[in-house]
């Protein structure tokens, strides 16, 4: 069973990769709602939303205390839970989407494939370099304290989208050529969300994806992919 949140980009990295193995029917799904509460992600009937039909809880930290009565720290989606055992098997969504790849054997879609053996060495490298520049660096500059943290992430983030730029200016489709990975779905979750929430609310607004032909034209062919 798995537990996410719509907003959140690591949970939506989960939510493609489970719809992309058509793994629909082989994990159940329960969608928090939206707003954070003074308890943290919460069950409910907001649109889109539902209630937690597995474990009967109203906030997900419920959950957590549940696998380890002895837990502190905050509640994070995605969350993937084994029904049979009653306890959490990861929260970790690059974990997760791998185990969603290659774990479910026959259950899952095999002829796709989105962490191919002879791609792994590019994928880590990818991976490595886009995760601390840009999908934390959002957010690095948007929870920003000081004013240089703030000048330091804001100079990533576009360092960043200025060489994803000219890496899928060449024509690729994707960040490997042809083949869709794992790790166009860690890079899409973000862009994605850019020109809506990270260019006004996360103050990264020296440009938006709309401005980079190339970002958008990958946008679009990612969107168009089924599912």
């Amino acid at each position: 069973h798995l537990y996410v949140a719509l907003i959140c980009p690591w949970a939506s990295r989960t939510l493609i990769g489970r719809k992309l193995k058509k793994l629909d029917d082989v994990i159940s799904m329960s969608v928090v709602e939206p707003a954070l509460t003074e308890q943290g992600w919460r069950f409910g009937d907001y649109p889109g939303s539902n209630r937690d039909e597995v474990n009967g809880a109203t906030y997900l930290h419920e959950l957590y205390t549940r696998a380890d009565p002895a837990i502190s720290g905050r509640a994070t989606v995605p969350v993937l839970w084994d029904r049979k055992r009653g306890t959490i098997v990861n929260n970790e969504s690059a974990e997760i989407v791998r185990m969603m790849n290659s774990g479910f054997g026959e259950l899952a879609d095999t002829s796709v494939d989105l962490y191919p053996a002879e791609l792994r060495e590019e994928i880590e490298a990818l991976n490595a370099r886009i995760y601390p520049r840009l999908n934390n660096g959002v957010y690095r500059a948007g929870f920003a304290t000081t004013q240089e943290a703030y000048e330091e992430a804001f100079a990533d983030v576009f360092a960043m989208l200025d060489e994803l730029e000219q890496r899928l200016g060449d024509g690729r489709s994707f960040l490997s050529g042809d083949r869709f990975t794992e790790a166009d779905i860690r890079l899409f979750v973000t862009l994605i969300r850019f020109d809506a929430a990270y260019h006004g609310l996360f103050k990264c607004n020296l440009r938006r994806i709309a401005d980079y032909p190339a970002l958008s034209a990958y946008v679009a062919g990612v969107l168009a992919i089924p599912g």
